[in-house]
């Protein structure tokens, strides 16, 4: 901000109206008041400039401004820094502490400057005494600035009115030869600068396509060409520059800049290549355009040309030297040093912003590849510019070509896009410098300011001498944070390997992915799952850390198309979700605010979608979820508005997104093996049991294992004829397809052969037959059939034949059991088998139990159930229905052991029911 400066006896301008500057006025020359020391009225006031300055925190960056800018403007560098200083304290009083506005005014005389800070806070904090005033300790914060004004200012008091309190000091002007701005220190003789008999400095004007237009006397002298010799030619012609590796900036480029400071050499007229210091500065004529004023000396005697750099305050607040061992880190960061790398970039981009009395100050860390940057602190940015938005390094629209190098921008209005993250956020002018370690570009550090023209070469070099003490801390942090990172990721990516291994359920596979994004990874999440090729994505699984919030993304997401299916590896930026909440929650404001003014209405309807609208409003990346060389799905992860993903949780979002496709596959897979074993399960089963007149059959089938094996046990009740009805249990030998057709091929052909007409030996012969006639594909069976015909007198005969199975037991009346049958060879091991049938007949109220071998094998430790054990259960079962028959020899089975069977279960209970019932 440069304020007019009103010369004695002239009129001020008028004021200026913008909301953005301070407000210009003029003022008295002076106030009677009570002071601490008295002052002298003699000087003639020559020039003055006044400001005002709103209560908040921002006004006093942007008041240390008016004093430099007016100071400087004076030609009083010399007590710049001492003024700003007392000014910052003062008006930090005034706007923070005491809440007021305040006003600054300096007054300019022959023999010094005087500035006045008022607020409107009329509180003597000063008695009016003749002796010495006593402010405290300088440890404390009230008085600081009094403090300050007592230790810099020549003459300085405190002024009271009924509504203002008035604070002024005076800052004498150093005694120095008439004409000097400025001089350095006498030396001795032997220790000034080298130079031939008459310092030569060569003048070159190039114009804005890079060719000479001007060329001095001294240039003739220095490099050997006449004028004419090369006015029209390229400067690249002669200059010999040096390719640095790692930086792209070459003289081309150098000579766009509005300043330039450094050495290279210059190819004379005899050859050799000599060694300059060169000044660069960019000008225009009158006609507008611009062109470049070259000043060159030889490298030996820059002196002539070379900026001095500011050297280090000598002294503190209070006058106190500083230590020779003080470290230029711990002075530019402050003692002790933040230990985390968040919090070393944040005091650095604010103590950056105060060094160069900027509004705003940024600091963004370079990829590994050094393909872009990346902000990781900022302040008096918007949030959108704060936490890891990115931005390519090379040249170009859009992309931050000076990040490799210092620069300085007197006006973005003039060069837009020059720094892409000062876009739309009201900076004008900037001055970026580049964080490099042996070479390696790291960072980029940028201070930058509202108004246009603030800074210029001083600044950068400052900011970059700056930036070169932080840039080894700061590396050496980043790469702490960046293994720390990495070893979390390690045990992160361990963790859900483990998770997703340990199920094969697809939902539950779907839960894990999104619960393990979110909020580790990113607010949100959204899983699309694709069936087949030919098939679209399909919206399967969206999960929020704030829960209230899914129903509504899940209703914006299912609204608008899904992400194309692209297999490339990497995550790609989808703005499809953000558009469309910002579209949503525009359209419900509108529609709610012509509802009128009911407050109900407008608040159920405007807040789920502005609050869904917030919640996407940030960076969605999607993720391809690629397995056996396809595309099965996508995950998608998603940032509140204003927030961006780093690059790291990119990298490590993708890892994850390998381990969660196969996962995902692996439980597709599983549930289409698990979906084919129950269909053949239940094709090898019974579809129902037919009502046998006059007999109670109850059956109970349990598998063992998930489901994913087909069961060897199977039973079967069928009718044969009028009046008989076939039955049978067996148990196949192992488990999977081979052990299934077996299954299949007994239940089927016992089914056959007895309809046509075959007793149970030639029936099961037959069976054997077949079972062998498989090959090696063959399985040794064990089975119990038999034929059942209910009699009028109640009772039932059965005809059995127990091929190798556990035993029929019958259970009579009176609790007795025994054995319904005698054992025979099994089936599919010998060729020639003579089997027989026994006939049972089952009084009323007689119960047979048939079973298959996981019941009287079911085992705890060294004990088993055993045949023995089955009886002993079924003597407790007189009177009970079949059905409650089989349940209490299943409850029986269960409670014999604490492990989940291993084997699968069968139970077949055929009961006559006694007269009574």
């Amino acid at each position: 901000m440069t304020t007019g400066v009103i010369p004695e006896g002239q009129s001020p301008e008028p004021r200026p109206k913008g909301p953005q500057l301070p407000e210009q006025r003029r003022e008295p020359v002076g106030h009677l008041g009570l002071h601490v020391d008295n002052r002298t009225r003699s000087s003639v006031i020559t020039a003055r400039a006044a400001a005002s300055f709103e209560p908040q925190g921002r006004s006093v960056a942007t008041a240390r401004s008016f004093v430099r800018d007016t100071l400087q403007g004076w030609g009083f560098g010399d007590i710049v820094d001492d003024a700003v200083v007392l000014t910052s304290e003062l008006v930090t009083n005034a706007v923070v502490h005491a809440g007021t506005a305040a006003d600054v005014l300096c007054l300019r005389s022959d023999d010094g400057v005087r500035i006045e800070v008022s607020d409107r806070y009329p509180e003597r904090e000063i008695p009016v005494q003749s002796s010495a005033v006593n402010m405290g300790s300088p440890d404390r914060e009230g008085g600081r600035g009094l403090q300050l004004c007592a230790a810099l200012a020549g003459h300085w008091g405190v002024e009271y009115t009924p509504t203002h309190k008035k604070v002024w000091f005076q800052l004498d002007l150093p005694e120095r030869p008439v004409g000097t701005r400025a001089a350095g220190p006498a030396l001795p003789a032997d220790l000034l600068p080298l130079a031939d008999g008459r310092v030569r400095v060569a003048v070159v004007q190039i114009d804005r396509d890079g060719s000479i237009t001007a060329w001095n006397e001294d240039a003739e002298e220095l490099f050997g060409y006449a004028a004419e010799q090369v006015t029209g030619k390229p400067l690249t012609d002669l200059a010999a520059w040096p390719h640095t590796p790692g930086t792209g900036t070459g003289i081309a480029e150098a000579l766009r800049l509005s300043r330039w400071e450094g050495s290279y050499g210059i190819r004379g007229a005899h050859g050799r290549v000599i060694p300059v210091y060169a000044s660069h500065l960019r000008v225009r004529d009158t006609g507008g355009e611009p062109s470049t004023v070259c000043l060159l000396v030889r490298n030996h005697e820059r002196a002539v040309l070379q900026t001095p750099l500011r050297p280090a305050a000598t002294t503190d607040a209070g006058g106190a030297p500083e230590g020779p061992s003080t470290d230029p880190f711990e002075v530019f960061i402050g003692s002790p040093a933040p230990d985390d790398l968040d919090g070393l970039l944040q005091r650095t981009v604010e103590r950056a912003r105060d060094m160069l009395d900027g509004d705003a100050a940024f600091l963004l860390l370079a990829t590994d590849d050094e393909t872009e940057l990346e902000v990781r602190a900022s302040t008096g940015l918007p949030s959108a510019r704060q936490r890891f938005a990115r931005v390519p390094v090379e040249a170009g629209p859009g992309r931050y070509g000076s990040a490799r190098m210092p620069a300085v921008h007197d006006d973005l209005t003039a060069v837009p896009g020059a720094v892409p993250l000062l876009n739309s956020t009201g900076m004008r002018s900037v001055v970026t410098v580049p964080l490099k370690v042996e070479g390696r570009l790291t960072g980029s550090l940028g201070v930058a300011a509202e108004a246009p023209g603030r800074y210029s070469n001083e600044e950068a070099l400052r900011l970059q001498f700056a930036a070169d003490r932080i840039a080894l801390a700061v590396e050496s942090a980043r790469l702490g944070e960046l293994e720390r990172l990495r070893r979390g990721s390690l045990s992160f990516l361990v963790e859900a390997s483990d998770l997703l291994a340990g199920t094969l359920d697809r939902d539950q596979t779907l839960a894990l992915m999104a619960q393990m994004t979110v909020p580790t990874l990113a607010t949100w999440c959204a899983v699309y799952t694709i069936a087949d090729q030919a098939s679209e994505p399909y919206l399967s699984y969206v999960l929020h850390e704030d829960e209230d919030l899914i129903d509504g993304i899940k209703s914006l997401l299912s609204k608008i198309a899904p992400p194309d299916p692209v297999p490339a590896p990497g995550a790609r930026v989808w703005n499809a979700p953000g558009e469309a909440a910002h579209q949503a929650a525009l359209r419900t404001s509108m529609r709610s605010l012509s509802l009128g003014d009911s407050h109900h209405r407008i608040g159920t309807t405007i807040g789920p979608t502005l609050a869904t609208a917030s919640a996407v409003g940030g960076e969605t990346v999607v993720l391809p979820l690629v397995a056996r060389n396809r595309v099965i799905g996508m995950l998608t992860l998603g940032k509140p508005a204003d927030e961006h993903f780093r690059q790291e949780i990119l990298e490590l979002a993708e890892d994850l997104s390998r381990r969660a496709a196969l996962a995902l596959d692996n439980a597709r897979l599983y549930s289409e093996r698990t979906a084919i074993s129950q269909s053949l399960q239940r094709s090898l089963l019974p579809p129902g049991l037919p009502d046998v007149e006059g007999v109670e059959v109850e059956v109970i089938y349990r598998a063992a294992g998930e489901g994913n094996e087909v069961g060897g046990d199977f039973y079967d009740l069928f009718p044969i004829r009028d009046g008989a009805y076939g039955f049978a249990i067996g148990d196949v030998c192992g488990t999977g397809p081979e052990a299934a057709a077996v299954t299949g091929l007994a239940r089927h052909a016992l089914r056959l052969l007895a309809r046509e007409g075959f007793g149970g030996p030639a029936v099961l012969e037959r069976l054997n037959s077949a079972i062998l006639d498989e090959g090696a594909r063959s399985r040794f069976l064990t089975l119990l059939y038999g034929e059942l015909w209910p009699q009028e007198d109640g009772s039932a005969q059965l005809k059995v034949v127990c091929a190798g199975h556990p035993l029929p037991l019958r259970l009579r009346q009176d609790g007795t059991v025994e054995p319904a049958a005698e054992p025979q060879p099994l089936l599919g091991v010998m060729e020639d088998l003579e089997l027989y049938e026994q006939t049972v007949t089952l009084d009323p109220g007689d119960v047979l139990l048939c079973v298959t071998d996981g019941v009287t094998e079911r085992r705890e430790g060294a004990r088993m159930l055993g045949d023995d054990g089955l009886a002993d259960v079924l003597t407790t079962c007189t009177g009970l229905t079949a059905g409650a028959v089989a349940a209490r020899i299943m409850r029986a089975v269960e409670r014999f052991a604490s492990d989940a069977p291993s084997d699968d279960m069968a139970i077949l209970a055929m009961r006559v029911p006694g007269l009574h019932t």
